[in-house]
C-alpha cells in the first residue's frame, strides 16, 4: 500500500500507520478555500494530527486560520497569553522553567464541558535537539483493546477534573478560581469520521462513575498504560516554522521536555468544540 492516500487537492503523506500526516504545498498564513478547508477537516478526522513545515503566520493570520474551523477556545487557566491576543498561548520553556504545558498524555482541556476541537501549534523557537511531541491515536487504542474490554467500556462515562492538575501550578493565579469538571463517555464517536475513539487521559480523567474507586482505579492505569503503547504513535520532531494541527478528539500528545536548559517557543490557537458522545448506532 503506498504511503500517501491525499484527500483531494492536498498533498498528504503518512507519518505512521497509524497516526499523523504531513501536508504539503499549502501556505496556512493565506486564506483558504472552502473546498481545502473541507479537504484539511477530513484529513484531521483520519490521520488524528497534521504538520505543515516551513510556515510564516502572524498572530492574525493564525487566528484567522483557527477561524475557518470553528470559533477560538480560551483556556481556563493558562496564563501566559499574547498580548492584545487573548485567545493566543504562548507555549514557551526555557532555564528559567519548573515545568513545561503538555509534559504528560493527555488531551486538551476534557475537563471542559465542551472540550476543544482541535490545537494548532506554531513554533519558532525549537532547542539544538529535544522538544519533540508525541501523538496517540486513540482510533487504534480503542480497537486494539479485547472485544470483552470494548463491550464493558462503551456506554461508561468518566469524570474529567481540571482541578487536581491546575490548582497551585500557576502561583498566584488561582485564588479563589474554579476549575472545570464533567462527565464525558470513556468511549466516544468522533462526529467526522464516525469511528469509535477511547476517550480517558492520564492529566484529567480521575474515575469511572459506574465502578467503584478500586476497581476505576485499576482500569484507568491499565487504560493509560495501553495509551502509551508505541504502536499507536507518531513523533514529531520541530523546526522553526513547523505547525502541528491535532484533533483532540482522537488523539492524545505528550510534550517531552528533555531539552533543559535550552529555549522551545510557540504560539498556539484552539478550536472550540463540542460535548462528546457516544453513538452505538454508528460503525465502529
Amino acid at each position: 500500500m503506498p504511503d500517501t492516500q491525499p484527500a483531494p487537492g492536498l498533498q498528504l503523506k503518512k507519518a505512521t500507520p497509524h497516526c499523523g500526516a504531513e501536508v504539503a504545498g499549502i501556505d496556512l498564513s493565506a486564506p483558504l478555500d472552502s473546498e481545502t478547508v473541507h479537504a484539511l477537516q477530513s484529513a484531521l478526522a483520519e490521520h488524528g494530527v497534521l504538520f505543515f513545515r516551513d510556515q510564516t503566520m502572524t498572530p492574525d493570520q493564525h487566528k484567522a486560520l483557527g477561524r475557518r474551523f470553528g470559533e477560538l477556545h480560551r483556556h481556563p487557566a493558562y496564563p501566559d497569553l499574547l498580548e492584545g491576543h487573548p485567545e493566543i498561548m504562548i507555549i514557551k520553556a526555557d532555564a528559567n522553567s519548573k515545568y513545561v504545558a503538555g509534559e504528560d498524555w493527555h488531551s486538551d482541556v476534557s475537563c471542559d464541558e465542551e472540550p476543544p476541537l482541535g490545537t494548532i501549534l506554531h513554533m519558532h523557537v525549537v532547542p539544538p535537539v529535544g522538544g519533540d511531541t508525541l501523538f496517540a491515536s486513540m482510533y487504534a487504542a480503542y480497537e486494539t483493546l479485547s472485544a470483552p474490554l470494548r463491550g464493558m467500556l462503551e456506554g461508561m462515562t468518566a469524570i474529567h477534573d481540571g482541578e487536581p492538575y491546575y490548582r497551585g501550578r500557576y502561583v498566584g493565579r488561582d485564588v479563589a478560581r474554579t476549575y472545570p469538571r464533567t462527565e464525558h463517555p470513556v468511549v466516544v464517536t468522533h462526529p467526522v469520521s464516525g469511528k469509535r475513539a477511547l476517550y480517558v487521559n492520564r492529566m484529567f480523567t480521575t474515575r469511572i462513575v459506574q465502578l467503584s474507586k478500586r476497581e476505576s482505579d485499576g482500569v484507568l492505569a491499565m487504560l493509560f498504560a495501553h495509551v502509551e503503547t508505541p504502536l499507536f504513535q507518531c513523533r514529531f520532531h520541530w523546526a522553526p516554522g513547523s505547525v502541528a494541527f491535532w484533533d483532540n478528539r482522537c488523539v492524545q500528545h505528550h510534550a517531552l521536555w528533555d531539552y533543559y536548559p535550552h529555549k522551545r517557543q510557540g504560539l498556539r490557537v484552539t478550536i472550540k468544540g463540542s460535548r462528546p458522545v457516544f453513538r452505538p448506532d454508528a460503525n465502529p
